[in-house]
């Protein structure tokens, strides 16, 4: 029996939704790190009961680090972005979180630099606080063991290929180092990072996607956690092309979740069939209650993705809206 209510959802679904093609499901993902993280935290007396920890978020740590703090008896202040709705602001104020939130812009590495920036203000004013750190520090890797876990028993081949949003690094990251480090053969566990037009974390910060910033699978500043030589491909997938994934996600497999899931259902099928031999599981991060509005809504504008294909290009300057693809073989950043 589950001792919080953070444990429980941490705990993924997984779900076959077609021949080879897995969908990995959380309610809210980044709980599973940020537990796992303050656990260790706490055993290595890092923090105590009582003290307040820091981070930036964009929504979805933001709720995980929220719900840690209340497990663990601990204080939670959070500089979000403007992605942060009305909903998680009720949530977290219900919870005892303090949210600073940033005023709305159209610029990721705009409003990313403002939150650091604002971080680095409560330190120096609060020194006694802990900074999470969750975009540089390893230590978020620590709680997808156990997942690596339960993925490699579930599906039961080596062949797999797995496809996320590269985010922080943690999610793909740890999953996959995990699952090469028990693999006979790491090169038949395959990893597919998942990025937003403008993210310069694999180096497209000279494309910009004008509909929406895809919040939370991409970068205006580098992220120490991501370990570039994990990955084997890119997809660069915009507003739109992942609105259409959203959507056809919930319309053919009944899955109600966030707009980078839909961008990972689409590279997801594509890979699918560019490796007939191999099981193709995509990373679902959280539900679509947040996307309503700007992506459910519109569910009458979204193309078939019988009609979407990614340009397959060898060079990022070729990078070009809606969808790319390169490959990345594992290199350096």
């Amino acid at each position: 029996m589950d001792q919080h209510i953070a444990e429980s959802i941490g705990r993924p679904d997984l779900i076959r939704l077609d021949d080879r093609l897995v969908c990995l499901r959380f309610e809210t993902m980044k709980v599973v790190s940020a537990l796992a993280a303050v656990r260790h935290l706490l055993d290595t007396g890092v923090v105590r009961r009582g003290d307040t920890l820091l981070d930036s978020s964009s929504g979805i740590y933001a709720y995980a680090l929220a719900l840690t703090c209340h497990r663990y008896g601990l204080r939670c202040h959070i500089v979000g972005s403007a992605t942060v709705d009305h909903t998680l602001r009720t949530q977290l104020a219900v919870l005892g979180a303090t949210l600073e939130q940033m005023e709305p812009c159209s610029d990721l590495k705009l409003d990313q630099k403002r939150r650091v920036e604002r971080i680095h203000e409560i330190l120096a004013a609060h020194p006694e606080y802990h900074w999470m750190r969750q975009y540089h520090d390893d230590v978020h890797y620590l709680g997808y063991r156990a997942i690596a876990d339960r993925i490699r028993e579930a599906t039961g081949t080596e062949a797999l290929t797995v496809v996320g949003g590269v985010g922080s690094g943690a999610s793909t990251g740890a999953l996959t180092r995990y699952l090469r480090a028990d693999a006979a053969d790491t090169s038949r566990i395959e990893l597919i990072g998942v990025q937003p037009y403008g993210s310069i974390t694999f180096g497209s910060e000279h494309v910009t996607d004008t509909e929406m910033i895809i919040a939370g699978i991409g970068s205006s500043i580098p992220f120490g956690n991501v370990s570039h030589e994990l990955y084997d491909a890119l997809h660069w997938v915009s507003f739109d092309a992942a609105l259409a994934g959203s959507v056809d996600l919930l319309r053919r497999h009944a899955v109600f979740a966030g707009l980078s899931t839909g961008a990972g259902y689409l590279a997801a099928r594509h890979e699918r069939e560019r490796s007939p031999h191999r099981t193709v599981l995509f990373i679902a991060p959280d539900t679509g209650h947040r996307y309503v509005d700007t992506v459910y809504a519109r569910h009458r504008e979204a193309a078939p993705i019988a009609t979407l294909a990614p340009r397959e290009v060898t060079d990022r300057s070729d990078l070009a809206l809606p969808w790319a693809r390169m490959q990345w073989n594992r290199a350096a950043a």
